[in-house]
């Protein structure tokens, strides 16, 4: 079964271990589209730095009246129960995710169908597809990919959508999840990859050798 049949939810988060995750934006692609979007803003559990401020733009003071994040552990198990999960260098938002639950509920282990996992990942990671599918881009970043593939245009429109007005930008945690997700669905548009099966799309996400090869169930090409 190819992958676009399968949902996959792109995460992106805001924040750190020392703060605590402060913005989450989630995106469902399924069938080479966008079908769903959410995002939210959380207390800090920690510090938030000047630093990181510059760059996301959430002061602390501004989510004290937010929930913190720990109080959507239905919602991100559900996730993992109904697909794997997807991020932009996923091991970022991987160590996030662990230092809140270590662990989802028992769920389909999507590279290998039929069985059980109770693990966050194996993640879908856009960074390191895109760095073997299209190696002549000379930049991995974000923002970078999505000028290159001329999907800047589509991202904004579908920021206006769904995401608030104040974080309609990169480094707001929707905004990123839609740019993410918009380059994993551009992939479905050419038939040679839109064939991948789940299992391969993981397979090619992960740094491991050993893993890589265990996932990887026949030549691509």
């Amino acid at each position: 079964m190819s992958w676009t049949a399968q949902p996959i939810f792109f995460v992106d988060f805001e924040g750190s271990r020392a703060s605590g995750i402060l913005e989450y934006g989630v995106v469902e692609v399924l069938g080479g589209r966008i079908a769903g979007a959410r995002t939210r803003l959380c207390r800090a559990t920690g510090r938030v730095r000047a630093e990181d401020v510059a760059v996301h733009g959430l002061e602390a003071a501004a989510l004290a009246g937010h929930a913190p994040f720990a109080e959507e552990w239905g919602y991100f198990a559900g996730l993992r129960e109904r697909g794997p999960l997807a991020a932009h260098y996923a091991g970022v938002e991987n160590g996030l995710l662990k230092s809140v639950w270590p662990y989802p509920r028992r769920s389909p282990d999507f590279a290998r169908p039929g069985e059980g996992a109770m693990e966050w990942g194996p993640w879908v990671d856009s960074a390191r597809l895109y760095a073997q599918f299209y190696p002549q881009l000379e930049s991995g970043r974000l923002e970078s990919l999505v000028a290159a593939c001329g999907l800047q245009a589509e991202l904004d429109a579908l920021a206006a959508a769904h995401c608030p007005p104040d974080r309609r930008r990169y480094h707001a945690a929707l905004y990123d999840a839609l740019a993410g997700a918009l380059l994993l669905a551009a992939l479905a548009r050419e038939p040679r990859l839109a064939g991948l099966t789940v299992r391969q799309l993981l397979a090619l996400s992960t740094l491991d050798g050993d893993k890589r090869d265990a996932l990887q169930q026949q030549n691509l090409f």
